[in-house]
């Protein structure tokens, strides 16, 4: 666990703007293997699914789902078959993605979606030093293109977080084609002012991704493109817009116009336009001629559902094999697809079983920038095994949602909630059926002693 404490984020962000290297900032850690000092700067593209199973897509064995652009991304690039996000929900994955540490400790608030009725007034913290931030200091442009979930008001929106541009949504849930949110207000925005806009929020936010790549072909660029499909309201591309301004959807009504027996074809729809989109987005990064320094990394923010309310089974989202779906910390709620890509770093075709979580990126973006990663950072630098096929070093990973959690170690996994623990060997129980607790309780008993060390830990660190 961390002892030393994290430098603030005014004397993190003053030292970096003064160019001091890694091996001289105090409180940092230098890029693990210097990889950017052997290559130009490349330009980052990071696209997030928004409640995408880890059975979603064709390349991970769905046989219904058209997924030719992502099939086609994992056979041109590495995809991780045990890569997680770090909550089950939204708002956690999003906050841990964006500083590198793991969402608890910024306070419970952000083990759940940040909701716009319960915590409208606040957001991620100021103080925290982001990835955009990061890459700014190291000379990138930044935009973000979609759902945000992670504030409602000023200071807390993307343009304050280290993002040069920003057009989407605030909320976790606004229609696809009219852009109302939960609440029945308008919540498409351009930087920091509403600006409506007509268009399926897929192929608004693909057009904007673009423009952006476009408008900044000539300088390293980082794009976030945050979709929010395939999260409800469930919505094809075709249809109308299903909420109007100054009506209410704080009920099942936030779910769409589709009656049960009618969701499925729906997200099929919305699962190939987000294929469609990566694949607009990889055609113009080709068209434009900087896919050969292009790193695309793709993963969705948390499992998919599987039914919403005992509603709609079987017709939402796929987990493959998996136990569980979003909101559980069982493998379905936060095992998800990753496709990583950079054509001639990364060994085309590729698959790997490593665990990896969403925590990772701040840090393997600032190696492969040359930037340093603050002290606090919780994730690794995932360089070694996209580039050279190497193991990552022994570590345990966390979750915590409310009074669930887990802790993984190799292939153990010890599940607890209130009413029980249990203990599952992932290698040879994928599924979580089988609890062999009784055969291993001194690894139960220490698996839970290093869960409350780290809970400690992080709650020690939380507002």
């Amino acid at each position: 666990m961390r002892d030393i404490e994290p430098l603030t984020r005014r004397d993190f962000l003053t030292l970096l703007g003064a160019g001091v290297t890694g091996g001289i900032l105090a409180g940092c850690s230098a890029p693990a293997r210097g990889f950017a000092a052997r290559q130009t700067k490349p330009n980052i593209v990071l696209i997030l699914a928004d409640d995408l199973g880890y059975g979603d897509l064709a390349c991970y064995g769905n046989p219904k789902n058209r997924t030719p652009h992502l099939d086609r991304l994992a056979r041109e690039g590495l995809r991780f078959t045990d890569f997680h996000s770090n909550g089950p929900m939204c708002s956690p994955t999003r906050a841990a993605l964006l500083t590198g540490q793991y969402q608890q400790r910024f306070g419970k608030i952000f083990e759940g979606p940040l909701s716009a009725r319960e915590h409208a007034h606040t957001g991620l913290p100021l103080d925290v030093v982001t990835l955009p931030e990061t890459l700014k200091a190291a000379g990138y442009v930044t935009g973000m293109f979609g759902k945000w979930h992670l504030g409602y008001e000023l200071p807390y929106l993307p343009t304050r977080h280290g993002f040069d541009e920003f057009r989407g949504l605030l909320t976790g849930d606004g229609d696809h084609h009219s852009h109302i949110s939960r609440s029945g207000d308008e919540d498409w925005w351009h930087d920091e002012q509403i600006e409506m806009e007509a268009g399926y929020s897929v192929d608004l936010l693909t057009r904007h991704s673009i423009d952006f790549l476009t408008r900044h072909q000539d300088r390293p660029f980082f794009l976030y493109l945050a979709h929010l499909a395939i999260h409800f309201p469930w919505q094809g591309p075709d249809e109308d817009g299903h909420r109007v301004q100054g009506q209410s959807y704080w009920n099942l009504s936030k779910l769409g116009p589709h009656e049960e027996g009618q969701v499925g074809p729906v997200i099929r729809q919305m699962v190939e336009a987000l294929d469609a989109s990566v694949g607009r987005v990889m055609a113009a990064l080709k068209q434009l001629g900087l896919d050969d320094n292009t790193f695309v990394f793709f993963a969705s923010d948390n499992g998919g559902y599987l039914n919403y309310a005992d509603r709609f089974a079987g017709e939402i989202s796929s987990n493959g094999p998996l136990r569980g779906q979003k909101g559980d910390v069982f493998e379905g709620g936060h095992r998800v697809p990753a496709i990583a890509r950079w054509p001639g770093r990364i060994e085309p075709g590729t698959v790997t079983s490593e665990t990896t979580m969403t925590m990772d990126l701040l840090p393997t973006y600032a190696d492969l920038t040359g930037t340093p990663t603050p002290q606090a950072v919780d994730g690794t630098t995932l360089t070694p095994l996209l580039f050279e096929g190497k193991p990552l070093p022994k570590r345990d990973l966390f979750w915590r949602k409310d009074n669930d959690w887990a802790i993984r170690r190799g292939p153990w996994k010890l599940v607890g909630s209130a009413e029980k623990t249990e203990l599952f060997n992932l290698t040879t129980d994928l599924a979580e059926t089988q609890n062999v607790s009784a055969q291993h309780p001194q690894l139960v008993e220490e698996l839970s002693m290093c869960f409350q060390a780290w809970q400690q830990d992080v709650d020690r660190t939380s507002p």
